[in-house]
């Protein structure tokens, strides 16, 4: 099997590379640097664009998956409007660009795989979210309701399609935990805001367990929750953190203070999701890591 990555250099990128180059696939891997990038040993890189099938859309001929995972990242600062703007356009145009080399190729792929978020829920509250709720109205949903729509094509030229609705990676070096972590390395960690907004996470091998199992499965297409069956409050996930680490849980951050320094980008923490996998249970997906503290202890503790 022959895979396509776009976005693959990035943390799920790599680790989705590395797994398919272990179980035997070619991998090849489309970034602005092309070969030069920073890939896992024997992918291969092609450079593009991200804006068209210039250059390496006859590549298309020759795949059997399509993984989309572009999208500037939200969480490195501010969200200006410029930023905005490209948060939409790296994930816009770069949806677009595989569906024009996959309408320009004759043979077609047989499955894509399509990246979004679960903030295409919006903030949920304490509902409990599975793939058959509606979408937010807000900014986030609306940036997850168009990065699903830029490669809805494909399914109309007969290319099966899936959706990852992603959760918070937990995953070593992933920038999401070293954040939540830092606070606690300086015996100030505490609760974000009220503390009772919920984390829907997922560790890294149940992104790559899961992702492998939807493209392994034939019959299986649409959107998918990834994220953990067992979500937890912000407080919850803190106090384990807290006592991992062997520190301290005392120190709150309100909510006006995250909104003054981070702006719109306060969102991304002081709101959230009770986001369950429905979907991936039902068809009989099992996880590797259900609950946030064996996941962390994984992660966090050595020998």
């Amino acid at each position: 099997m022959k895979i396509l990555i776009a976005g693959g250099s990035g943390l799920i990128g790599s680790a989705l590379a590395r797994h398919y180059i272990q179980k035997g696939q070619e991998v090849y891997i489309l970034s602005r640097r092309g070969s030069t990038a920073a890939l896992p040993p024997k992918a291969q890189g092609v450079e593009w664009d991200a804006r068209s099938a210039e250059g390496w859309g006859e590549l298309m001929e020759a795949v059997d998956v399509v993984i989309n995972l572009t999208g500037e990242n939200l969480g490195a600062g501010r969200w200006t409007e410029q930023r905005k703007e490209r948060f939409y356009s790296s994930r816009i145009q770069s949806g677009r660009a595989l569906i024009e080399a996959m309408r320009q190729s004759s043979r077609k792929p047989t499955t894509m795989v399509q990246s979004s978020a679960v903030g295409y829920y919006g903030d949920g509250g304490d509902q409990v979210l599975d793939e058959s709720n509606p979408p937010g109205k807000d900014f986030l949903a609306r940036l997850c309701v168009d990065w699903e729509e830029s490669t809805r094509e494909a399914e109309f030229m007969g290319v099966r399609r899936i959706i990852l609705r992603t959760g918070v990676v937990l995953a070593e070096g992933a920038e999401v935990l070293n954040r939540l972590i830092l606070p606690f390395r300086f015996f100030v960690g505490g609760p974000l805001g009220s503390g009772r907004q919920w984390l829907p996470w997922i560790h890294m091998a149940d992104v790559v367990g899961a992702v492998d199992f939807l493209v392994e499965n034939p019959n299986l297409s649409g959107a998918f929750n990834l994220s953990a069956p067992q979500p937890v409050q912000n407080a919850t996930f803190g106090k384990t953190l807290a006592r991992i680490l062997r520190r301290p849980y005392w120190l709150p951050v309100p909510a006006f203070a995250l909104k003054l320094v981070l702006g719109e980008m306060s969102k991304l923490v002081l709101e959230g999701q009770r986001a369950i996998p429905k979907r991936l249970l039902e068809y009989g997906y099992a996880f590797h890591f259900s609950e946030h503290e064996a996941a962390l202890r994984d992660l966090l503790v050595k020998g």
